[in-house]
């Protein structure tokens, strides 16, 4: 075994394409334009980030059981 995660490095792939934007009242909003759905707000970038995070996972691994195609990134 070489010591690589397949989930591991889509989700680092997928995060690392993420768009982040500071809305008016100073929360975050971030969204990866290649998984559509995927979408987290957070009171600072850090919880944003953690929240999409999650929410990726989350919409991978539902993709995954209903058998939807997961786009290659």
């Amino acid at each position: 075994m070489d010591g690589r995660y397949i989930l591991t490095d889509y989700l680092a792939s997928a995060l690392s394409r993420a768009n982040y934007e500071r809305l008016e009242d100073d929360s975050y909003a971030g969204t990866i334009h290649e998984c559509p759905g995927v979408v987290a707000f957070g009171a600072d970038l850090s919880s944003c980030q953690d929240e999409l995070r999650s929410a990726l996972e989350g919409w991978v691994l539902v993709g995954l059981k209903l058998g939807h195609t997961i786009p290659a990134i």
